[in-house]
């Protein structure tokens, strides 16, 4: 009976996974996406894990960006399926990165982690308290 009573706020439960992740990677995406061409250029240079070594200005704002603006997205619930799927590759890049320099598991914990939450979103969706649930009427 308590269970089924906590069924009624599963959207509000959603709401808040989706916000309070959201805002937090626009947290850790803010220095990144303001950081100029040579953070993005660092970033970038994570690409070289999947053999990709060009262009590493150009990759490592599209990391920047999907953390900052997709959270931003995730946060009022705006393409968030594309946006949590491009945000999975972007914890599928940090967890190869952190194996190829030896980190380990517990060095990759935390993009593990965020990945499957994101993953989850993928296949959980925006829930009804979002904008892309208000455009789908």
């Amino acid at each position: 009976m308590i269970l089924k009573n906590l069924d009624k706020h599963r959207e509000l439960g959603i709401l808040m996974l989706r916000v309070g992740i959201g805002l937090m990677f626009m947290f850790h995406g803010w220095p990144k996406i303001f950081g100029g061409a040579e953070t993005w250029f660092k970033l970038g240079m994570a690409m070289k894990v999947l053999g990709i070594g060009f262009m590493p200005v150009f990759w490592g704002f599209m990391s920047a960006s999907t953390e900052f603006l997709g959270g931003l997205l995730l946060a009022i619930g705006l393409l968030t399926r594309p946006v949590a799927m491009a945000l999975v590759f972007n914890m599928v890049v940090a967890v190869l990165l952190k194996f190829n320099t030896g980190a380990g598991l517990g060095g990759a914990s935390q993009a593990i982690e965020v990945g499957i939450v994101f993953l989850s979103l993928v296949f959980i969706g925006p829930g009804k308290y979002s904008v892309d649930e208000l455009y789908s009427k």
